[in-house]
This record gives C-alpha cells, sequence and structure tokens, in this order.
C-alpha cells in the first residue's frame, strides 16, 4: 500500500487536492543572485535569493514573503555540467514555494559551504544569534513583505526552530521536519548511551563537506554526483578565491567525536566554557523565547532516528500549551527525511505523500493569510503501518487506552499476572547487533530503503516475550513503555527493548525500540520546557547512580513513538537485550552483564501498550 494521502478521509481537503486548487503565477529564476550578509562579529554568511518571476508583469507584487532556509550542507553545489541540479539539499523548497508568491532565501550556517567562520558546536548558540541577523536584512530588503517563514529537514528544521526562537517580529511560521528538539535524549545520547553514528559517520561526513574534501564525500550518496565542483561562491567571487579562503577557516571546526564526551550527563558543559551545554544546541532550551503567536507544523515519521519522532511529539505537547495558534502534528511511515516509506507492505519504497504541498498550505495560511482551509482540519495526522491509513486526531497521544501484559515466567505475555513468582534469564552478549540497514544508518547519510530486513535473524539471540495470537487486528499508536522489574550482574548495564510483529506465517517485522542505560534509570517529571507523554529520565549528574548488584529494581523504558497495526493472528513479541553493537557502547567495558527479568503478580515486569482504535 502507499502513503498517499489521495483518497483519504483523514483531511476535509487532502495536501494533494490543495495542491491542485491552487494557482502558480510566478516561476523560478534560472539563477539566484547570491551575495554575503556580514555578522555581528565580522563573520560573512553565504547567501542565495530566489525571488519569484510573475507570469504575467502586469499587477504582479513587488514584495513577497520569504521561506529561509538555514543549512550546513551547501546552499548550492557549482557544477560542470548545466544539466546537474546545483541545489539537491534544498531545490524541494525553491521548487515548493517560489511559484507560489515566495521569496526563497538559503544561507550556508557559519563554518560550512561559502560561508566563514568555525563551527564551535552541534548548533551553536552563535548560529542561533546569526539567524535574527539574516531575518533582520531579510525585512530590510526591498523585494521582501516583512514577513518570514522557514522549515528544513533535520539541522534545517531545528535551525528553523532556533530562527523563531530569537523573537524577531518578522517570523510567523516554521515547519521543523525530522528535527531534533533535545540533542541529548535524542540525538547524541538516546537513552543515555552514546550514538556512534553521530560521532563517526555524521561527524566524517560534515568534515568532507566543510573542508570540501571530495574523495571522501563521494561514499555519501546525496553528495556522489561527479558534476559537483565544491561549494558555489557567491557572485562577487569571480574567481573563487574568496571562497577558498572560507573553507581553509573552516579546516578548524569542532569534531563532535570529540566534543560529544563532554557532554556525557544531559547538565554537562564543555570544559572551557560552562554556558555551552546540550541545551544550549538544543532548540527545547529556548522554547520559552519562542513568540506564542508563531505558528508551528512538526513533521516526523516512525523510523526517524533515535528519537526525532519523541521530539516532534515534546514540540507539540510543549507549545501546545503556550501557543495562540493551534500546534499542527503530522508523523508518517517514514524514515529521517522522509526518503522511505519505511513500511513492509508498501508498493514502492519512495514515499508517495504529497508533504511539500501540506507545508505550502501551511504557509499559505500564515504568511500570505490566504484561506487554506488549515483550521478545518484536525492539528493531528498520522500514518498507521500494516493498516495502511492516514488517521485524524484532536491531540496527541490520540485517544488510546493502555493495554497492559505481564511477563511470565515461561517467557508468554497475559493479561493477568501470574500469583507465582518467577524470573527470566539473559546472559547479555556485546555481539548482538540490530545490523547497518536500521532507523540509524539514516543519520549518517546512508541511503536505505529496506529496514531491518534480516530481523528475524538479528534478534535471535535476544530474550523473547510473546502473546498469544490475536483474536482481531489491534492498533498500537503511541509511546509503548516496559516497566521491567531486573536485577544485573553488574552495576551499569544498557537495556534494549523491542516491539516486533510476528506474523502467522513465521514472518518477524520489526515495530519499534527504547533503551535506556542503568546509571540513568532515575525517573522525574518531564520539565517545562521539554514536555512529554512518557517516563522522563533526567539523565543529570545527580541523578544517576549505580545499580545495587544482583537486587532487582523496577526501571521504566518508553519505547520510540509509532503507530502500527498488527493483524488477527498475529503475536506481539517484545525482545530485551543488552547491546547493539553497531549503533552505541558496550556498558560496562568487556564485561556482559548477566539480567534477571522478575515476574510474578507482587511488582513483576509489565508492559504498558497504547491501544488505538482502527478504522
Amino acid at each position: 500500500m502507499s502513503d498517499s494521502d489521495i483518497g483519504s478521509k483523514a483531511w476535509s481537503v487532502t495536501p494533494s487536492d490543495y495542491l491542485k486548487s491552487r494557482s502558480r503565477n510566478f516561476r523560478v529564476p534560472s539563477q539566484p543572485f547570491s551575495l554575503y550578509v556580514t555578522m555581528r562579529d565580522s563573520v560573512r554568511l553565504a547567501v542565495d535569493v530566489f525571488l519569484p518571476q510573475p507570469l504575467k508583469p502586469e499587477g504582479a507584487p513587488l514584495r513577497f514573503p520569504t521561506i529561509v532556509i538555514l543549512t550546513p550542507y551547501y546552499r548550492r553545489f557549482k557544477i560542470t555540467d548545466s544539466a546537474a541540479e546545483p541545489s539537491p539539499n534544498t531545490a524541494k523548497y525553491r521548487d515548493a514555494f517560489v511559484p507560489y508568491g515566495y521569496a526563497v532565501v538559503v544561507v550556508d550556517v557559519r563554518g560550512t559551504g561559502a560561508s566563514f567562520g568555525t563551527r564551535d558546536s552541534m548548533r551553536s548558540p552563535r548560529e542561533r544569534d546569526d539567524s535574527f541577523e539574516i531575518a533582520r536584512w531579510i525585512v530590510a530588503q526591498s523585494w521582501s513583505d516583512g514577513s518570514i517563514g522557514s522549515t528544513g529537514i533535520s539541522y534545517l528544521g531545528a535551525a528553523a526552530c532556533f530562527l523563531a526562537s530569537t523573537g524577531h517580529p518578522g517570523v510567523k511560521a516554521i515547519a521543523p521536519l525530522f528535527a531534533v528538539s533535545d540533542i541529548y535524549s535524542e540525538q547524541l545520547y538516546p537513552g543515555g548511551l552514546l550514538s556512534q553514528i553521530w560521532t563517526n559517520a555524521y561527524d566524517d561526513l560534515m568534515a568532507a563537506l566543510d573542508q570540501d574534501l571530495r574523495g571522501s564525500l563521494a561514499k555519501y550518496a546525496y553528495f556522489n554526483d561527479p558534476r559537483f565542483d565544491g561549494p558555489q561562491p557567491v557572485d562577487s567571487d569571480l574567481d573563487g578565491s574568496v571562497l577558498r579562503q572560507a573553507i581553509e577557516v573552516h579546516r578548524d571546526n569542532f569534531k563532535l567525536r570529540d566534543l560529544a564526551r563532554e557532554f556525557f550527563f544531559r547538565d554537562s558543559a564543555l570544559i572551557h566554557d560552562p554556558a555551552l551545554t546540550s541545551a544550549a544546541c538544543s532548540p527545547y532550551g529556548y522554547v520559552d523565547k519562542m513568540p506564542p503567536d508563531v505558528a508551528v507544523l512538526s513533521v516526523s515519521g516512525w523510523y526517524d532516528g533515535a528519537g526525532y519522532t519523541n521530539g516532534a511529539l515534546s514540540r507539540y505537547l510543549t507549545l501546545d500549551r503556550r501557543s495562540t495558534h493551534p500546534q499542527r502534528l503530522l508523523l508518517g511511515p517514514w524514515d529521517h527525511g522522509a526518503r522511505t516509506n519505511v513500511s513492509p507492505w508498501r508498493e514502492t519504497p519512495t514515499s508517495q505523500f504529497q508533504l511539500m504541498a501540506e507545508l505550502l498550505r501551511f504557509f499559505d495560511r500564515y504568511l500570505l493569510h490566504r484561506d487554506s482551509g488549515l483550521e478545518r482540519e484536525a492539528p493531528v495526522h498520522y500514518f498507521s503501518i500494516h493498516d495502511n491509513q492516514w488517521h485524524a486526531a484532536e491531540q496527541w497521544p490520540p485517544g488510546t487506552r493502555d493495554w497492559r501484559l505481564y511477563a511470565t515466567a515461561q517467557a508468554e505475555l497475559v493479561e493477568t499476572a501470574q500469583a507465582e513468582d518467577g524470573a527470566l534469564d539473559y546472559q547479555v552478549r556485546f555481539t548482538t547487533t540490530t545490523g547497518t540497514r536500521t532507523r540509524y544508518e539514516r543519520l549518517g547519510a546512508a541511503n536505505i530503503e529496506n529496514y531491518y530486513p534480516d530481523w528475524k535473524e538479528r534478534s535471535a539471540g535476544m530474550l523473547h516475550l510473546e502473546t498469544r495470537p490475536l483474536a482481531k487486528a489491534t492498533q498500537i499508536t503511541g509511546n509503548a513503555v516496559a516497566r521491567l522489574t531486573l536485577a544485573s550482574s553488574e552495576p551499569d548495564a544498557s537495556i534494549f527493548v523491542y516491539l516486533s510483529e510476528v506474523e502467522a506465517d513465521g514472518s518477524v517485522r520489526y515495530i519499534t525500540e527504547g533503551m535506556l542505560r542503568l546509571l540513568h534509570r532515575a525517573e522525574a517529571e518531564s520539565p517545562p520546557d521539554y514536555k512529554t507523554s512518557w517516563p522522563f529520565h533526567p539523565c543529570t549528574r545527580a541523578a544517576a547512580h549505580l545499580m545495587p548488584v544482583g537486587i532487582a529494581e523496577t526501571i521504566s523504558i518508553a519505547a520510540i513513538a509509532v503507530s502500527w497495526t498488527l493483524s488477527a493472528g498475529s503475536r506481539l513479541r517484545i525482545s530485551i537485550s543488552g547491546a547493539d553493537a553497531e549503533h552505541f557502547p558496550q556498558v560496562p567495558h568487556g564485561r556482559p552483564p548477566k539480567l534477571r527479568i522478575v515476574t510474578g503478580e507482587a511488582g513483576g515486569s509489565c508492559f504498558e501498550i497504547p491501544v488505538g482504535v482502527t478504522d
């Protein structure tokens, strides 16, 4: 089945139908004009400007609302063949908005592309300050009508959040796509575990881009076009000499593999700068500075990295309490960036959903002030895998109930806890791995089309608990929570919990996962700037404490949110392991622990599965 919205009853007017009704009165210019804009500290940022070209000059507006894109992935490549697309990272925004009357401004953030300066951290506060100055420059231009929106995938979406939090009065709406909210829990340390994808693959990618290392860049699918000839100089840099100076400066950029280790705790700061914490590099750290009249559409997918889905949900839950506009949330069957429809039952790996149409409708409402019908649509739309349908909801979580399942000593999942106490023992092996075609590889710019194709084999060595075959289809929607009463032979360990569907024919399908380092098992109420509907672990230095060896404690592990419909006749499987060798370090080093999962009526392990309605 497709993820297309065509024919879906989840919208009054689908994004596809809205796009069909929307007139195109402009064309995209063959080339943008490009220049440097100087920041407060004399650092020059390279900027491309695409202005709408009217199809009928008479009566055409002279001023336009602006969509600004702030990217570290080159605003534009210099190309050796005019047939090549010079803007693979941003062309989709240019083509989605310029024909409908929006100026599009694309900026190389400091330390990247043709811009000067250095990157001093992951999403530096300095970049946030830069975005305010870019907004100030935009509204001063003769072609600007004074209103600004921002969007983009991943880094670009987080930059849109940074821009909105500067409080510049011109910023009216943002649409962060597949974008982090908290770099600690969603990116660098999910569950308190260091992500090796970020500190290795992503770090290598950024070094290749920032220093124009084309041999290294060629291994990344997005950037290996042989017609690419490095970043495009600005118009005034005719011989590229200024660009070469900027690239030389980039060699002093920070290295994420070094910096990440200084963020071991959520409240850790860089030794040389106590103000530079993970919160200072995260959009949630400035959420209280975002004006309440900025409209926000958050978009993510069920396989969106190590926790970006939760980031979109937290952004929605946090801002919904303080915004004057309804928060909007769109969650699809997508990986990071929606390059792939991850459903095993899809018609094609390529997403068929008209995402840019939904964005156009959103910005039409808040920048052009058109009646786009947005207020007549539900604020939340999500796609359930395996029933292959879009659903609408008035809130998140949608109307769900907890399906409580209890672990038994026979490795079953039942709805009534066993009266007698029991236990399941599991010896961790550090060779256990989920493979190299997972939700994580996309964060390192790998092009994955088939996710978890060998899941049955990869998960074979884990501890499995299963329900009996289901009598009817059951939709899981939200964050499943494992309440594990467990003991460990070591004072620290990594616990991974996976949900799978075991179909009647024996096929095993990965659904979602959650993880936690036992050092960080303490729970607290989620803070006002990062609201959650799942258990929150502060992961601070003060909250961290080792496990008493051999003594059972109850810990909570929330899985990454998902919507997935189990078929009648399938079984829900929950698997537990203590390692994922491709993605996270050993805990503890060289000492694989033995885990004991306690079962029984008095404090035994159980699982809370959020069950939604099926149409």
